[in-house]
């Protein structure tokens, strides 16, 4: 958890930048994501929250699963159904918020190298994929809630940051 950039940080208000290289640097860039993601037992993780300012994310939905790498995700389709519930985010430790989002989503990325591939995705594996593409947005949970859950958020994170 240390590696993952905090609530605070203006890296996470930070729009990443798309990728254009394919190289073994990019290749051990998603690895290190894959073992910060792992280790602080996420189902997802964006570059910029490890400090990285490029459209790259790493997410697994099921322990059983591979952790899969998406470069330059981009949301092609939205189904018309929402729904509504609670997210945390590992550079909010602590805080969980009602968040609404699409339940089906189709993302066009591709992978390490370079090639493209799409993504259908349903429940909380979409969920995971619109929360891990806003993070490349500069968008934090904070920003798709309430003001009232916002704020109660803020208050949450202050007390946790003050008693360590």
């Amino acid at each position: 958890m240390a590696q993952v950039r905090k609530l605070g940080d203006p890296v996470l208000k930070t729009r990443a930048l798309s990728v254009s290289r394919f190289d073994d640097q990019l290749r051990e860039q998603v690895d290190r994501m894959r073992a910060v993601m792992d280790g602080a037992l996420g189902v997802g993780l964006a570059a910029t929250q490890v400090g990285i300012v490029e459209r790259v994310l790493v997410y697994r939905v099921e322990e059983a699963s591979p952790i899969v790498a998406l470069i330059n995700p981009e949301i092609e389709w939205r189904g018309d159904e929402l729904e509504t519930a609670e997210e945390g985010c590992l550079s909010i430790p602590g805080v969980h918020v009602d968040v609404e989002r699409n339940v089906h989503v189709r993302v066009g990325a591709v992978d390490e190298a370079g090639s493209p591939f799409s993504v259908e995705a349903s429940g909380l594996e979409a969920r995971v994929l619109q929360h891990e593409i806003d993070h490349l947005d500069g968008v934090l949970i904070l920003d798709r809630t309430s003001r009232e859950q916002r704020r109660e958020a803020m208050r949450a994170w202050r007390e946790l940051q003050q008693t360590g």
